[in-house]
């Protein structure tokens, strides 16, 4: 079992930035392909990022590449996405998630076994 809390959300303006951080319980965190996926309101859950246990390969969502980046430290049991030049159409419920069954980072919502309960971020123009 892995719990995971994420913290850092907020208000910012169009142009600004934000780090989410996702703290996970349990000792084998590193085992565990780590994902961030947000959802707007009336829209779907959608992912936007995805990191390898080891860190080494990432993915990102055409929408977010370029602007944000994902990365874990595993020692802090703890996986951020720093999110830069913020747009209005990022705004969402972001959550992370683990992928209990493999290593390996996946963009599929239904890849993951454990969700955070997610942390608000609003862009204003």
């Amino acid at each position: 079992q892995v719990q995971l809390v994420e913290s850092g959300g907020g208000l910012v303006q169009a142009g600004g930035s934000l780090r989410l951080s996702c703290a996970a319980s349990g000792r084998t965190f590193s085992r565990y392909a780590m994902g961030w996926f947000r959802r707007a309101p009336g829209k779907e859950r959608e992912f936007v990022a995805a990191i390898s246990w080891s860190g080494s390969t990432t993915y990102y969502a055409g929408s977010v590449k370029g602007r944000f980046t994902i990365s874990r430290d595993n020692a802090k049991n703890t996986v951020y996405l720093q999110m830069n030049s913020l747009k209005p159409e990022d705004t969402a419920v972001y959550s992370c998630a683990a992928r209990g069954s493999s290593v390996y980072p996946s963009m599929v919502v239904q890849d993951y076994d454990y969700w955070g309960q997610g942390t608000q971020v609003t862009v204003s123009s």
